[in-house]
């Protein structure tokens, strides 16, 4: 009697079903990837012998992306892997959902540590931020050619004189060496034709000197090899500032044209003490850490790994894979650069798992495990039945 062959089916029946059981539990979990059960038929001498489980074949389809709104919330739109460092082995996995440890490292929920292309965990190494004290300002304006020329002789320059000036602005902030905040402002005053004489205060006090000059050609510019750049003294802020406080400010493109009064950027190299308030992570992986002085600093870049067959790598649990001779070596890169997705920020890849399709696989399973019973049950009848005609 074929014993053997409605055996291997009911074995080979009950192996699906692990796998769809499998499948079915792992539906809300994120970055898992679902598996099919393979199989092949046995044969000897031409006779037919059952069927077995030739393989599992995992599906590395991309799932749909869901919103957290959760800064530390990953996905990758396309292809590839995160990099994890777990017991001193390289991981990989679909799962992006991080946090950050008491000493700065990125973790999953098992503690393994993502990594940069070089297989180095990624830390965030400075929680604060000293005070720095400006040295510098850029900024550029455009002055109006069509402003009236004022007499120094007749109308002497006073902060409380608006006829002494022609123009005013709050250019933006700049910070002395203990990281206090200074509203800085600028006062423009036409002394001749194409020549103006800017001046510089902060919080309303005065720096020393007279101002300095700024010559435009008939084209409205600086003439090249002209100076731009000129230091303004402010001497003792009396506020206990350690250091005199007095800065550089570059006018490099600044114009003089027919058009209004304008102030097109004022930048500065200073800030105030900052602590660590959170990351932004690019697209690309850059992981960007900000602090509360409106600061940032790279940490690093997220090393990004993909495989020419990820159908090889070695399921470990927890959301990682291994990889294996058969999915071959990891080929690290960046994240949007050749085979590797993009990343997406406060995103996390659903599983992948069809489970209406699932449910379907599960009813022909059961079926065919049924089936391959009532074979073996009516076999061991018909023995009976002919045992006993004996």
């Amino acid at each position: 009697m074929g014993f053997s062959q409605s055996l291997s089916g009911v074995n080979a029946a009950s192996s699906q079903l692990d796998t769809i059981g499998n499948n079915i539990a792992n539906s809300q979990t994120v970055g898992f990837k679902s598996s099919s059960t393979q199989f092949a038929d046995i044969y000897a001498n031409s006779q037919g012998l059952g069927t077995r489980v030739a393989d599992t074949v995992q599906n590395f389809g991309t799932g749909s992306l869901e919103t957290t709104g959760r800064g530390l919330d990953l996905a990758i739109a396309g292809d590839g892997f995160f990099q994890f460092s777990q017991n001193e082995q390289m991981a990989y996995s679909r799962n992006g959902q991080l946090t950050m440890s008491a000493d700065g490292y990125f973790e999953n929920a098992q503690g393994a540590r993502l990594t940069n292309q070089q297989g180095e965990p990624l830390q965030v190494t400075e929680f604060s931020q000293g005070a720095q004290e400006t040295v510098g300002v850029d900024t550029q304006f455009n002055l109006n050619a069509e402003a009236d020329e004022i007499d120094r002789a007749t109308v002497p320059f006073s902060q409380d004189d608006s006829d002494s000036y022609s123009y005013v602005t709050n250019a933006g902030t700049v910070y002395d060496s203990l990281g206090v905040a200074h509203d800085m402002s600028l006062y423009y005053s036409k002394t001749g034709a194409n020549t103006w004489n800017v001046r510089a205060a902060l919080d309303g006090e005065m720096a020393a000197g007279t101002g300095e000059t700024i010559s435009f050609n008939t084209n409205g510019q600086i003439p090249d090899g002209d100076q731009t750049a000129f230091n303004f003294d402010f001497g003792d802020l009396g506020n206990g500032s350690a250091n005199p406080f007095d800065f550089e400010v570059d006018l490099a493109g600044t114009t003089q044209y027919g058009a209004e009064f304008e102030l097109r950027t004022f930048a500065q190299d200073g800030n105030a003490s900052g602590t660590f308030v959170g990351v932004d992570i690019t697209e690309n992986g850059e992981i960007m850490a900000n602090y509360s002085n409106g600061n940032s600093g790279e940490v690093g870049t997220i090393g990004m790994a993909n495989f020419r067959n990820p159908e090889g790598l070695t399921p470990e649990g927890d959301n990682l894979w291994t990889a294996t001779q058969e999915s071959g070596a990891a080929l690290l890169g960046q994240a949007g650069t050749g085979q590797i997705g993009s990343l997406e920020s406060g995103t996390v890849e659903a599983s992948n798992v069809d489970l209406t399709q699932e449910l379907v696989d599960m009813i022909i399973a059961q079926r065919n495990f049924q089936a391959n019973n009532n074979a073996i049950q009516t076999q061991s009848d018909i023995l009976e039945t002919v045992t006993n005609l004996r």
